[in-house]
């Protein structure tokens, strides 16, 4: 997905005060960790079960999408807690993800995403979105910090490592659980397929840097580093993951399925017929014993995304914004689509972490 940049800098001013607080608190943490392979820092969140020691806000608040409340450096609850590690869509931003992060803390988990630098609303080039060993690393590092950083190792159960990734996190989390995308099959899809919104954002156009739009020329995928492309980046630490609308699933190297021994949960979100081809995992599914498929009819994309407040789509279309982040005319209400997530998702980390599936 593409952001306008006047939503990229929406996304960064995305905390507020006050909002409706469960019965079982969450607490939620900005911090900083180091990534030996930038060297340089990942700004991190972390949402927890906590006391409600800290302030009241909202994670993710802005003038398009509401909050998710969490108390903002609460104290973590005595215990120690499986981790589900987020990754986000490209052009997007983790807070966005913070609806579902808050109810996976609130069913026990401790949830950590980072912005993943060059594919984050307000620093997104075409240049940097094929990188997925970038972002496989990030999330890596994530799990090195979480269960090495005496602030969080005796909280965390560091043999209980899961990932949910949505869209070209999907994509991260896919790798990261041993598959391996084919950059030939990539271009392909490119050729074959060049109105889908990823292979539009390859054309060239519009970047952003520092939260600015900038001119991109058309990235020709066959520059892309192809032995990093098409690595393996598994961790043996992840143990289960949900990858909702992933990128690069119908472009997996079939020999790298064999490796897969984790459980895995896909989802789509669309009709029959409607999910996009890009992210349309039901044939992968049924080639991984290991994986489980869940179509959510009555959805698109965009559905993943948080609930629009009540003016955003007209907010959007004033500033001239073209995807239909906003626009569910003829679909469920998102709210509804996402108490079905969240409880696909909840269940099924809670059977893979906690069950010892």
């Amino acid at each position: 997905m593409r952001f306008q940049l006047s939503i990229a800098a929406l996304f960064m001013a995305c905390t507020a005060s006050s909002g409706a607080f469960s019965a079982d608190p969450v607490g939620v943490r900005n911090i900083s960790i180091f990534s030996p392979q930038r060297n340089s820092n990942l700004e991190v969140t972390v949402w927890y079960p906590s006391t409600e020691d800290g302030e009241k806000t909202l994670v993710g608040d802005n003038r398009i999408f509401e909050g998710s409340p969490a108390f903002k450096d609460a104290t973590i609850r005595a215990g120690q807690f499986p981790i589900v590690l987020l990754s986000h869509g490209s052009g997007s931003r983790v807070e966005g993800m913070a609806w579902i992060a808050v109810k996976l803390a609130e069913a026990g988990f401790i949830v950590a995403g980072t912005n993943h630098p060059g594919t984050t609303s307000g620093y997104s080039t075409p240049e940097d979105t094929p990188k997925i060993w970038e972002r496989t690393q990030g999330l890596s590092n994530l799990v090195t910090s979480l269960t090495t950083d005496k602030a969080w190792m005796s909280s965390v159960s560091q043999s209980s490592v899961g990932v949910l990734g949505f869209s070209l996190g999907g994509a991260a989390a896919m790798e990261i659980s041993g598959l391996r995308a084919d950059l030939d099959s990539f271009v392909k899809y490119c050729e074959d397929h060049s109105d889908m919104m990823d292979c539009r954002w390859f054309a060239g156009g519009r970047g952003y840097v520092n939260n600015e739009a900038v001119s991109v020329p058309k990235l020709d995928l066959r520059t892309v580093d192809k032995a990093r492309f098409e690595q393996s980046n598994r961790d043996p630490r992840i143990k289960a993951a949900v990858l909702v609308d992933p990128g690069l699933a119908t472009v997996i190297q079939p020999e790298s399925i064999k490796d897969v021994a984790i459980p895995l949960t896909f989802i789509n979100l669309g009709d029959e017929g409607k999910v996009p081809v890009g992210v349309k995992a039901d044939e992968l599914s049924q080639q991984i014993s290991s994986a489980e498929y869940v179509r959510l009819g009555g959805a698109d994309h965009f559905s993943f995304l948080p609930v629009c407040k009540k003016d955003a789509n007209a907010f959007l279309q004033s500033i001239g914004e073209l995807d239909p982040i906003c626009s569910d005319a003829g679909l469920r209400d998102r709210a509804e689509i996402h108490q079905e997530l969240i409880k696909t998702i909840v269940d099924a980390f809670t059977g893979a972490l906690k069950n010892g599936h």
